[in-house]
C-alpha cells in the first residue's frame, strides 16, 4: 500500500553569459553545466525510460538558462568545448603512459570514453537539442518542468511591482515558446518570498504578496524553504524591515488576512493554499522542502557527496585540468589526496541510493502512521550539484528513482501531479524569507551589495515611466523599448549580488551589472528623446545581438501596478 509520495525538485540555473567571455568566467559555466550535469541527467532519464521504469521527476529550468541552452551559438561553442575535453583526456593517456603511471592511464582513458559517449549522446541521441530532449520527457509524462522569474531576479528585494510582474510574465512567455504550453508551477529564485504589505501606515500603499503575481500569470504552485512552512509568522504581525542588519527599503506592514484560520499542523509533508493579502480567494499552493532528506545531500559533515571514495572536486591536474583524485579523508590537504577509483565510487552509489530510498520510505510511513495522511517529500536541490560538484550524483539520482519506482510504499510523482490528486486542505500564511543564509535576504543585500539596489530600483521606475509614455509605439520605438526591458531584466539577475557576496567572481559580476545598467539607460534615454533614429536602431540591434534572450519580450509588461488599498 502506498503511504506517501516523493519527488526530486531539481533547480537548474546558471548566469546569463552568452558572448560574455570564456574561462574562468563566462560561457564555460554553461559548457560545464551541459557536459557534467544536463547531458548525464538526460542520459540517465532516457535510460530509465527505455528500461520501462515508471519514474517521475520535477525539474526547474530557469527561463534565462532555457534561452541559452537553446541558443545555436552556445551549442556551437559547446561542441568545441567537449572536443577539447576529449583531446585533453587523450593527451593525458599518452603523458601518463610515458610516466608509467598505470592507474592514471586508466583514469584518463575512463574520461576519454565518458566524454566520447556524452559527445555521441549530444549529437545523436538528442540531436544537439537539449531543451527539446527535456520537452519530450515532459510531453510523455515522465517529468514536470518548472519555470522561474525570467533572469532569476531576487523578487523580495525588487521595489516596484511592475518588475515582479515583468519578470514572471516574461518567464512564462519564454516557457510557452520553448515547451508548448503554460507552466503549472514555479521555482521562485532562491525560494525568496514576500507577503503582502502596506508601505506605510498613513498612505497604505498596498503591495500584494508573491502569490498574487503567480495567480495573475496562471501559476498554481511554488516551493519554500522548510522554516517558512513550519515556523510561519503569526497572523497580523509586521515583519519589520528586511531581515538582517542592512536595509534600504521601507518598513513593511502586513495586511490583515481575510477569513483566515491558522492550520493546526504546519509540515512540509502537506501542501497549503497561501494567503497573505486582502483577497479571500485562494488559488496558489506551496510545498516546503523536506529538511531530513535534504541533509543527506547538503550536509558538509555527513552528506553523501563527502564520502571518501567519491571524486574530489577541488584538486585538478596542472596540465589538463581533469580530476584524478578522490575525497580520501575529511578536511585532508589536497596534496595528500589518493587516486580516484570509479568502481569504488560505483559501489558507494548503490549503497547510498539504497539508504536514501529506505529513508524516504521510513519517513513517509512514519508520517502516515502518526497522522493518517498521505504526505509528500519534496527533495529540493540545485541540479548542478549533481555531476558537476558531486561527480557521481547523477548516477545516484538514477538509482534512487529506479528503487523508489519499485517501492510498495512510495509513489513517485511530479509536484503539480500531487497537488492535482491531493489538493491542499488548509491555508497558510508564510513568513518572508529565502533558502539563503539564515533564511534571510542577507546573501543578496549586505554591505558589499547594498550599492546595487538603489540603481536597480531607479531603473525599475524609469521603465515604468517609459511604459506609461508609450502605451503604443511605432515598430522602431518598440524595438528600443523592448531592448531596454531586456537589459532591465538582465541587470536585475540575482547572480550579480550573489557572486559579489560569495567572492567567487566579484569584479566580473560588478562589471556585468554595470554594463547591463549602462545599456539600459542608453536605450531608455533614446526612448525618452522620442527619436528612434537609424543610428539608435543600429545600436539597439547590436545590443540585441549580444543579449538576444526573450525575443518576444513586451515592454508593456512593466506598466506600473502599485495602487492604494
Amino acid at each position: 500500500m502506498k503511504k506517501g509520495a516523493f519527488t526530486f525538485v531539481l533547480h537548474s540555473h546558471l548566469p546569463y553569459c552568452r558572448k560574455a567571455g570564456r574561462w574562468p568566467h563566462g560561457e564555460e559555466w554553461l559548457h560545464e553545466g551541459i557536459l557534467e550535469t544536463y547531458l548525464p541527467l538526460l542520459n540517465a532519464l532516457y535510460d530509465l525510460k527505455e528500461e520501462g521504469c515508471p519514474f517521475k521527476l520535477t525539474i526547474g529550468i530557469t527561463p534565462v538558462l532555457t534561452e541559452q541552452l537553446a541558443d545555436p551559438l552556445i551549442l556551437k561553442h559547446f561542441q568545441v568545448f567537449i572536443e577539447d575535453k576529449i583531446e585533453r583526456a587523450c593527451d593525458d593517456v599518452d603523458r601518463f603512459r610515458k610516466q608509467e603511471e598505470s592507474h592514471l592511464v586508466y583514469l584518463a582513458g575512463f574520461y576519454r570514453e565518458l566524454y566520447e559517449e556524452l559527445h555521441d549522446s549530444f549529437e545523436n541521441r538528442f540531436q544537439a537539442d537539449i531543451i527539446s530532449a527535456f520537452k519530450k520527457l515532459q510531453d510523455e509524462g515522465c517529468i514536470e518542468i518548472l519555470t522561474s522569474a525570467a533572469t532569476h531576479a531576487y523578487l523580495p528585494l525588487v521595489e516596484h511591482d511592475s518588475s515582479i510582474y515583468g519578470q514572471l510574465r516574461t518567464g512564462v512567455e519564454s516557457y510557452k515558446r520553448h515547451f508548448g504550453h503554460p507552466p503549472r508551477a514555479i521555482w521562485l529564485p532562491e525560494c525568496g518570498y514576500r507577503p503582502a504589505f502596506y508601505t506605510s501606515k498613513s498612505q497604505k500603499i498596498y503591495q500584494p504578496g508573491i502569490e498574487q503575481f503567480l495567480a495573475d500569470v496562471g501559476i498554481g504552485l511554488f516551493f519554500s524553504e522548510t522554516h517558512m512552512v513550519e515556523g510561519g509568522e503569526p497572523v497580523g504581525k509586521a515583519t519589520g524591515a528586511v531581515i538582517g542588519p542592512y536595509s534600504n527599503i521601507p518598513k513593511r506592514y502586513l495586511v490583515p488576512k481575510a477569513e483566515y484560520t491558522e492550520p493546526t499542523m504546519k509540515t512540509t509533508y502537506l501542501p497549503y493554499w497561501v494567503q497573505s493579502g486582502k483577497e479571500p480567494t485562494i488559488s496558489v499552493a506551496v510545498l516546503g522542502r523536506n529538511n531530513r532528506t535534504g541533509m543527506q545531500v547538503w550536509s558538509a559533515d555527513w552528506g553523501y557527496p563527502g564520502d571518501f571514495d567519491y571524486r574530489e572536486f577541488h584538486k585538478k591536474d596542472g596540465v589538463s585540468v581533469l580530476q584524478y583524485w578522490r575525497v580520501t579523508g575529511a578536511k585532508l590537504d589536497l596534496g595528500l589526496k589518493d587516486c580516484y577509483h570509479p568502481d569504488w565510487a560505483a559501489y558507494k552509489v548503490q549503497e547510498h541510493a539504497s539508504h536514501y530510498a529506505g529513508l524516504v520510505s521510513d519517513l513517509l510511513n512514519d508520517f502516515y502512521q502518526k497522522n493518517s495522511r498521505f504526505g509528500i517529500i519534496i527533495a529540493a536541490y540545485d541540479t548542478e550539484l549533481f555531476g558537476h560538484w558531486w561527480f557521481e550524483g547523477v548516477s545516484w539520482i538514477k538509482e534512487v528513482l529506479r528503487q523508489l519506482a519499485a517501492s510498495d510504499t512510495v509513489e513517485l510523482t511530479t509536484a503539480s501531479g500531487f497537488i492535482e490528486r491531493h489538493p491542499p486542505e488548509d491555508v497558510l500564511s508564510l513568513k518572508e524569507g529565502s533558502w539563503g543564509q539564515a533564511g534571510t535576504h542577507f546573501t543578496w543585500l549586505n554591505a558589499d551589495t547594498e550599492w546595487l539596489w538603489p540603481l536597480i530600483h531607479e531603473a525599475e521606475l524609469k521603465m515604468e515611466r517609459l511604459a506609461a509614455r508609450y502605451p503604443t509605439a511605432s515598430s522602431g520605438m518598440t524595438r528600443i523599448l523592448n531592448q531596454a526591458a531586456r537589459e532591465l531584466l538582465l541587470l536585475q539577475s540575482s547572480d550579480w549580488p550573489f557572486l559579489i557576496t560569495t567572492g567567487q567572481a566579484k569584479e566580473y559580476a560588478a562589471s556585468r551589472f554595470q554594463e547591463h545598467l549602462r545599456r539600459f539607460h542608453e536605450m531608455a534615454d533614446i526612448a525618452l528623446s522620442g527619436k528612434a533614429a537609424k543610428s539608435a536602431l543600429s545600436l539597439c540591434q547590436s545590443y540585441y545581438e549580444l543579449d538576444n534572450v526573450f525575443p518576444d519580450i513586451d515592454y508593456r509588461s512593466f506598466t506600473s501596478r502599485e495602487g492604494k488599498g
